[in-house]
């Protein structure tokens, strides 16, 4: 199994890529989903956004956090902690409580 601190060689990346069996790979995933096994990841934080209206540069100055931050937060990389969790927990039940206290 190849490290997940140290990236693989070329020799590494192409010795793997030799023993994938791409086409089954495929066929297992399409099972997978017609069982019911696979699922969509949801993202809190996108709701938020999205009902608010705002791009991810504006949500994210809102929130007092980078978009960077922001974005590791759609994309499941990352999940906020304390006062940002309640403010997206705010934005997604109430976006007009939120965006009223910024005058949008």
């Amino acid at each position: 199994m190849p490290s997940k601190t140290k990236p693989l060689s070329l020799k590494e990346l192409a010795r793997l890529e030799a023993d994938r069996d791409l086409g089954a790979e495929l066929l297992q995933s399409v099972r997978e989903m017609k069982a019911g096994k696979l699922h969509v990841a949801y993202s809190p934080a996108i709701e938020a956004r999205e009902k608010t209206g705002l791009s991810q540069s504006q949500f994210a100055a809102l929130l007092g956090v980078s978009v960077r931050t922001l974005q590791g937060w759609e994309q499941g990389r990352k999940q906020p902690s304390g006062a940002a969790r309640t403010l997206l927990t705010i934005a997604r039940t109430n976006p007009q409580a939120l965006l009223a206290v910024v005058g949008k």
